[in-house]
């Protein structure tokens, strides 16, 4: 008689914990965070229940943890082999990771089960044709130098026509009065002429390929810069930024910390303005390279989809060869590191290793150049594994090495959706900076930017919430196969 009322007790707990994260899944606000929070305590009630590991799963794939994701997914079919979500989670969570034979496979098997799910056949078919494009290029490859996309263009011969009537550059440059038009053009949701477009893009690889992978800067007692977190293609919060704070300017300097692209619909926009303004202001506009400015990511999540709609296949090659010219991290008065993603797997990395590594390439799968993009801080001391199943998260007591055997006063990085815009971790040696706010139109979260003064260095935090944009969604020009509303 105890042993069925305390079987009650359980299931009834269950159903509660089971209502509760249904709630934060369908409410508005799309609580993420408690739904992860309520599944891991249900499981610590009933750690064999597939369906709780899946739902998190699901969770983890909507804050971006692919490692995380991919670790739960595989935990449920380790319970119920016959899951079936538990495949299609473990497939999104590969297709996350770029493992797109793993994922191949658990489409597969789903198709197989459910012949008849158009969804699960739409899905296979995507993920099998992207493992034989993957096989394509790597038959073709070969040790020959690769040709730049600018060889083959003639940008002179381009004829921009009678009926364009948007912004061009003056005498092939860029200027304040181009960027203001070419801002105003975009905002009214207007294309670039595309002899302006690759003018841009043929002059800031030129520049960008001067740069080191670590840029040093001094400011002056009097100076200050404004550091920016991921953008992600939200065109209209960008010009936000420069509402509030201004346009850049030899007195009004910029950092923007990476992931200018992907997820937001207006990547284009929003990335052409930021190289516009790197032309204009080349020593006083300074921009990062994050994980999404990488041939992967654009992949998956819309850039190349993007460029495609609104240009050329060959557009999106020329950006791709930008990406990887630019710098991976920036020292500010030998004191603060600024990086997109955040410290290394190994202890002894010095700023010496950073100027040392060659960038002009898709990131590896390890090293000094994945941590850069890819790291994430933990609270507790020592390293573990990725959330997010690539590079590693690391502690205060790794922060606090690296500070000292570099000199250093504290790290600035991005990387991760923070509520407030930002967050101050590892006794405020480790800065979170985020200025995507309401990220994809679901989050909720405020966006931010930082200024340093050159006087003291200290960080002034300056939050802003989401502006209205056009009624385009984020994801717009994803690949359907990172559309997360299956099963």
């Amino acid at each position: 008689m105890l042993l069925s009322v305390g079987r009650i007790v359980i299931i009834g707990f269950q159903c509660i914990y089971f209502g509760l994260v249904n709630k934060y899944f369908i409410a508005t606000k799309k609580d993420y965070e408690n739904a992860i929070k309520y599944y891991s305590e249900a499981l610590e009630v009933n750690p064999t229940n597939a369906v709780y590991y899946s739902n998190r799963s699901l969770a983890y794939l909507r804050t971006e943890c692919y490692g995380y994701a991919l670790a739960d997914a595989t935990k449920a079919l380790e319970i119920d082999k016959n899951y079936i979500k538990g495949y299609y989670r473990r497939a999104t969570s590969n297709m996350a990771l770029g493992k797109f034979k793993a994922a191949l496979k658990d489409y597969e098997t789903v198709v197989r089960v459910r012949p008849n799910d158009k969804d699960a056949k739409m899905k296979y078919q995507e993920c099998n044709k992207i493992v034989k494009r993957k096989a394509f290029e790597r038959a073709i490859a070969s040790d020959e130098i690769k040709k730049s996309v600018v060889d083959s263009l003639d940008i002179e011969s381009m004829t921009i026509e009678d009926d364009y009537e948007g912004p061009q550059l003056e005498d092939g440059k860029v200027t304040l009065k181009f960027m203001k038009e070419m801002m105003d053009w975009f905002k009214d949701q207007k294309k670039l002429h595309r002899k302006c477009a690759y003018q841009i893009l043929v002059q800031v690889k030129d520049l960008l390929s001067k740069l080191p992978s670590l840029v040093e800067i001094t400011l002056k007692e009097t100076e200050k810069i404004t550091i920016c977190g991921d953008t992600h293609g939200q065109y209209y919060d960008l010009l936000n930024i420069f509402q509030l704070n201004g346009l850049p300017s030899e007195t009004n300097p910029y950092l923007f910390n990476g992931d200018f692209v992907d997820r937001g619909s207006f990547s284009l926009e929003v990335i052409v303005t930021l190289f516009g303004f790197k032309l204009l202001y080349p020593d006083h506009f300074y921009l990062l390279r994050g994980n999404h400015e990488t041939d992967n990511m654009n992949q998956m999540y819309g850039f190349e989809g993007e460029i495609k709609a609104k240009y050329t296949a060959q557009m999106f090659q020329l950006f791709s060869e930008v990406f990887q010219w630019l710098p991976l991290a920036q020292c500010i008065n030998s004191k603060v590191l600024v990086m997109h993603g955040g410290l290394f797997s190994e202890d002894g990395v010095t700023l010496e290793d950073l100027r040392k590594i060659e960038r002009n390439r898709q990131p590896p799968d390890s090293g000094p150049m994945c941590d850069l993009l890819w790291s994430d801080p933990q609270p507790q001391n020592g390293r573990s594994v990725s959330k997010r199943g690539v590079s590693c998260q690391f502690g205060p007591d790794v922060t606090e090495r690296f500070l000292e055997q570099n000199k250093l006063d504290f790290v600035v990085r991005s990387h991760e959706v923070k509520a407030e815009g930002y967050e101050v971790t590892h006794s405020g040696k480790c800065i979170t900076v985020f200025s995507a706010p309401n990220y994809c139109d679901q989050m909720g979260n405020k966006g931010a930017y930082i200024h340093l003064r050159g006087s003291d260095l200290k960080p002034e935090f300056h939050q802003f919430t989401a502006v209205p944009h056009p009624n385009v969604k984020p994801m717009a020009y994803a690949n359907t196969l990172m559309q997360m509303g299956m099963m």
